[in-house]
């Protein structure tokens, strides 16, 4: 009996105790769950506060205080009221103190206060950043033709180019055919000492060989003592506007060569140049034959006789050579003072040599000035003396004296010639020797000692045997 009182009594001050427990739990929630939610209504409040006449007092409570009052409670029903459109008049004393790390952002303002004032002047400064639309567009003013000066001025030159270019090669045709119907065609000088003119053997092959706007060719052979002659015309350049200007300020002539290509035994030792007194000395330093056989003096004239024109020059290898061939008749046509006042403007330059660098060494060279097409009838006594010159060079021959002299001048020069040829062998092969030695010092630096040992002893062997006495066996 007194078991069951006990557990009676057991059983009584357990539910007691739970009643109490669970009185004081829901009596304490209550004022945990006010308190709770009115400070994240204080902590989620946005940085804009009211206007501080109705701004409540905000303080900071713990759970342990007191109840809450059920009057201060806010209605989710009533609407809020709107934040002061300044932002930056008041701020919360607990976010100035409690909520502000100044050592965790670091070169931002110390206060709130002034991120607020300056968020507001950003979008101050933005909202009158910002154009206004004007409803009435201003019309686009017309482009100037002033603007496009750049491509008129290229178009222009491309036009004037291109008529230049046509113009241009027009010309240059037309002088050349002036001059193959003067020289080149029936009864004309050509045609009457070269039986093959052209480059064909055919009635309708052109006379005129064109290799470009301003080079035209002409060959013709079919003669006594020469292959043949090749006659050039290298013409200024009109058909390049460029050229063309240039030629303004700096005038250019056209000139028109006569090559002829004597035969080995009709030639014999002349060497001579005729032009005048500065293209002489040009010639002299330029071509290599005058260089080796020619006088540097100027050849004078034979006593007692009439000479060329004061304005010329003569340098010969012979002044035998240098008589003779300028003649009576050659000074009354061309190369006499009279005479070369007429022709001596077209005029350029003789060049005679049996020792012409190249394939070809006998040669004769006639440089003139091409006239234009109303005066192409005033090189007639020039073009006329490359058959003469063909015919006098073809027969003469020289005396005995001035034989033996240009003999003994081509033998010095042909064993000067023959000198350099062995010190440049010599050089050449020095310096195949020092390539060897080079590759084989090279080779010698990759081998390893063994290879070294066996090659030294290999030469070493090849030495003894050399330096013993050679021994004939007899049976």
């Amino acid at each position: 009996m007194a078991r069951v009182l006990s557990l009676i009594l057991v059983l009584l001050l357990s539910i007691s105790a739970l009643s109490l427990i669970s009185s004081s739990q829901f009596e304490g929630f209550d004022s945990d769950e006010a308190s709770f939610s009115y400070e994240e209504e204080d902590l989620e409040a946005p940085l804009d506060p009211l206007p501080s006449a109705s701004l409540p007092t905000i303080s900071l409570s713990s759970p342990l205080e007191a109840t809450p009052d059920p009057e201060h409670h806010p209605n989710p029903s009533t609407p809020t009221e709107k934040p002061h459109p300044n932002p930056t008049t008041t701020t919360p004393s607990h976010l100035q103190t409690d909520f502000w790390d100044e050592d965790e952002f670091e070169g931002i303002p110390s206060t709130p206060e002034t991120i607020v004032i300056q968020e507001s002047t950003d979008r101050e400064s933005e909202t009158k950043s910002i154009p206004e639309s004007s409803p009435d567009p201003k019309p686009a003013t017309p482009i100037k033709p002033s603007s496009y000066w750049v491509e008129i001025v290229c178009v222009s030159f491309l036009i004037c180019f291109i008529i230049n270019y046509f113009t241009g090669r027009k010309e240059n045709e037309t002088t050349a055919l002036a001059w193959a119907a003067k020289f080149a065609t029936k009864d004309s000088i050509f045609e009457k000492n070269f039986s093959l003119l052209g480059t064909g053997d055919g009635n309708d092959t052109p006379l005129l060989l064109k290799e470009g706007q301003d080079v035209f060719k002409f060959y013709a052979s079919g003669r006594r003592y020469c292959q043949g002659m090749l006659a050039t015309m290298y013409m200024h350049s009109r058909h390049d506007l460029i050229a063309r200007v240039f030629g303004w300020v700096f005038p250019k002539k056209d000139i028109i060569t006569f090559e002829v290509i004597m035969n080995d035994d009709a030639m014999d030792h002349v060497v001579l140049a005729v032009a005048r007194k500065k293209e002489v000395k040009a010639m002299q330093k330029d071509e290599k034959d005058l260089q080796k056989y020619a006088s540097p003096n100027a050849v004078a004239g034979p006593a007692g006789k009439r000479w060329v024109s004061d304005e010329l020059a003569v340098i010969s290898e012979s002044k035998e050579v240098a008589w003779d061939l300028f003649n009576e008749a050659v000074l009354d046509q061309v190369f006499g003072d009279k005479a070369f006042e007429k022709v001596g403007k077209w005029f350029v330059s003789l060049h005679f040599s049996d020792q012409q660098p190249g394939l070809n060494k006998k040669v004769l060279l006639f440089k003139f000035v091409l006239p234009d097409i109303k005066h192409m009838a005033d090189i007639t006594k020039l073009v006329a003396l490359v058959p003469y010159y063909i015919d006098i060079i073809g027969r003469y021959k020289l005396s005995s004296n001035a034989r033996a002299k240009t003999e003994a001048a081509r033998s010095k020069v042909a064993q000067e010639e023959f000198k350099e040829m062995q010190s440049a062998r010599q050089e050449a092969l020095q310096r195949r020797k020092s390539e060897r030695r080079k590759q084989s010092e090279e080779a010698e630096a990759k081998l390893s000692a063994e290879a070294l040992r066996k090659r030294e002893e290999k030469e070493r062997a090849r030495q003894l045997k050399k330096s013993m006495p050679r021994v004939k066996m007899m049976r």
